[in-house]
């Protein structure tokens, strides 16, 4: 069964947990970020940090170095540490400026894998690239533009530390090197290529029918890539090889992450984490960790064409072809766990290669966590795999 709480009435923007999974960050879609402790059934708000001006669009929490850093709307981003008050001793989170150097808001943050490095998303055609100046104390920014045409709205880290993925919203989904001479160590060789200069473009995939690329993964190997985009398929990437596209028949998937070598979890606006299985010899979809029967009351289940068979739809149809009205609320209420777009998927539990829980949270104030290994049939939904 899925552990659900309920954080807030507000649309949860992001979330990061830290590496005992005992505390929570979040972002209510406002300026300021929660920190929230589990207390037995639920998660209860400890501190607030208050630094930037606009909505946080980004959280991430590095699991070793126990720093957390925020990206915002603003155009700044923030790397918070937990130091003693100097008046009163007690343990708070302080936070550090980073030169972003970036016109437009910050869009998505991320850590990379040995924590020295962060990459932020932007909205200024860019991604800066963060490392720290311990002669000035503060974080420096390199930033890697060409050939970006639109607004960056998704970054992962590859293992190695070096590779960066990144879609954005002119239809495609990219591979960088973010080769920091004065940090990273000289990278060896992957299928994604062996001379590595910083802003090295190692690979570029379209979008198979033109949509924002609303999400990127490597696999834990860091051999493939995997990207979601706003047409409603996700696409599997090989380099040198094929790239497989699933196209949904439902609404788009927003953002995703990878449980093993073989399987990919994602989700966005159809309320529901779908899981997708394949190889290098294809992908398809394999059914969804929300089987529908947590949520009484509801005609629209997963099996069906998701949202678009709800709440207002539902009831200009049927006042359509069958001359009825709605009776009662039972048509606004979703049979899946979450009511509105999820707006983040994490692993929460396992290691890379062999994630056994994942957490979502979504614009119903949701956190869900649910085991990666209680998987559903899609009844009448399995989607047609192209290449």
């Amino acid at each position: 069964m899925p552990e659900v709480f309920s954080i807030s009435q507000n649309p949860i923007t992001a979330h990061a947990f830290n590496a005992d999974r005992s505390q929570l960050a979040v972002s209510l879609n406002s300026n300021d970020a929660q920190i929230l402790i589990r207390s037995g059934p639920e998660w209860v708000p400890t501190e607030m940090l208050t630094e930037h001006d606009k909505v946080i669009t980004s959280i991430d929490w590095a699991p070793n170095s126990n720093q957390i850093v925020t990206a915002s709307q603003d155009r700044n981003a923030y790397v918070w540490q937990q130091t003693p008050d100097p008046e009163t001793g007690k343990i708070v989170w302080k936070p550090t400026l980073v030169l972003l150097r970036i016109n437009r808001a910050a869009t998505h943050v991320r850590w990379s894998p040995k924590e020295d490095k962060f990459a932020v998303a932007s909205g200024a055609r860019a991604i800066a690239i963060c490392s720290f100046d311990p002669e000035n104390n503060w974080w420096v920014s390199k930033l890697l533009k060409k050939p970006i045409r639109s607004t960056v709205l998704a970054v992962d880290w590859h293992p190695n530390n070096v590779l960066l993925a990144a879609g954005s919203a002119d239809m495609k989904a990219r591979v960088f090197s973010a080769y920091i001479k004065e940090i990273d160590e000289r990278p060896a060789a992957t299928v994604w290529g062996s001379k590595l200069p910083f802003n090295t473009i190692c690979g570029e995939f379209t979008s198979a029918a033109g949509g924002w690329v609303h999400s990127v993964g490597f696999s834990p190997s860091g051999d493939v890539l995997a990207f979601a985009s706003h047409d409603s398929s996700i696409s599997i990437a090989y380099p040198g090889g094929p790239v497989y596209n699933i196209r949904m028949p439902t609404l788009p998937l927003v953002t995703l992450t990878w449980t093993s070598e073989d399987n990919i979890i994602a989700a966005g606006h159809d309320c529901q984490p779908i899981v997708f299985g394949g190889s290098d010899a294809g992908w398809q979809e394999i059914g969804t960790l929300d089987n529908g029967s947590y949520a009484a009351g509801s005609k629209a289940g997963p099996g069906s064409v998701g949202r678009l068979k709800a709440g207002a739809f539902a009831t200009f149809r049927d006042a359509d072809s069958r001359g009825q009205t709605s009776s009662g609320t039972t048509d606004t209420k979703l049979s899946t766990i979450h009511q509105n777009t999820i707006t983040s998927v994490r692993p929460y539990a396992g290691v890379p290669g062999q994630i056994t829980q994942v957490s979502t949270t979504g614009v119903d104030g949701k956190l869900v966590i649910w085991d990666t290994a209680s998987v559903s049939a899609l009844t009448g939904r399995m989607a047609a795999m192209s290449m």
